[in-house]
């Protein structure tokens, strides 16, 4: 099992950064990959970013250059700083973790935290 906290959301202006974050805490196993995600009123969740077990990241084409994920060394906190917000940005963001053949695959979402970006 894993458990995982999102926070940092909050009402910004265009321009703005924001550092979302996701504490997580379970089986390792079960954290192997871990990403963001997002979802706008009316739309479907779709990818933000993702790191991987060796440490290599991807970006969603909207976001790159803008937006960065880190995880602490104990892998026990994932970041997504988000500099120059735009109104587009706004959603409410999902932690989602992806476990190895160990933990079956499974994955787990954090409850999500809202990301508000005014003009």
């Amino acid at each position: 099992q894993v458990q995982l906290v999102d926070s940092g959301g909050g009402s910004v202006q265009a321009g703005w950064s924001l550092r979302l974050s996701c504490a997580a805490s379970g089986n390792r196993n079960c954290r192997y990959e871990m990403m963001w995600y997002r979802q706008s009123p009316g739309k479907e969740r779709a990818f933000v970013s993702r790191i991987n077990s060796d440490g290599s990241t991807s970006y969603a084409d909207s976001v790159k250059g803008r937006f960065t994920i880190s995880q602490d060394n104990a892998k026990n906190t994932l970041w997504l700083q988000m500099n120059n917000l735009k109104p587009e940005d706004t959603a409410m963001y999902y932690c989602k973790s992806r476990g190895s053949f160990l933990c079956s695959y499974n994955v787990y979402w954090g409850q999500g935290t809202q990301v508000t970006v005014s003009s």
